[in-house]
């Protein structure tokens, strides 16, 4: 594990990188013991923004966020689709426009993706305190925020 303390070289991005890692590897171990081993690296992104709302997620939106092409982010909904955690609804203001809803199984591997996210941030407040947490949180906001400034 890299201290920051005793590593005050290590830059941002690199630290970035490994916190994701460490999100991304226990996501994915406790999807595998609970049957979900079947989802596409980017699919996690997709689960997690269409069970958001109960009404899903538009299109348009998983692609900007995704920073794929359509026919890509239309493969990775197609693959979620056929796998059973997210089907495709017209949107009932546009019928023009898709939107993607998580299934049940889709809903099954959210609850354990947030069980997992909930459990890190836990520890993570035994270790750092809850306002440090929450100031990583806010700097991480305002980087975001930066970005899509200079977009």
């Amino acid at each position: 594990m890299i201290d920051p303390a005793s590593h005050p070289e290590v830059s941002l991005p690199t630290l970035l990188r490994v916190a994701r890692r460490t999100y991304g590897s226990a996501i994915r171990h406790a999807l595998s013991k609970a049957g979900f081993d079947d989802i596409p690296e980017s699919g996690l992104f997709v689960i997690g923004a269409i069970t958001i709302a109960p009404s899903g997620a538009p299109l348009s939106r998983l692609i900007r966020g995704l920073g794929v092409s359509k026919q890509v982010a239309g493969q990775l909904i197609d693959v979620l689709v056929l796998r059973g955690y997210a089907r495709r609804d017209v949107d009932p203001d546009d019928r023009r426009r898709l939107t993607v809803v998580a299934s049940e199984r889709g809903q099954a591997a959210a609850r354990v993706i947030r069980t997992v996210i909930e459990h890190i941030e836990a520890e993570l407040i035994e270790r750092v305190g809850a306002q440090a947490l929450a100031q990583t949180r806010a700097t991480l906001l305002a980087l975001i925020a930066s970005r899509d400034q200079h977009s």
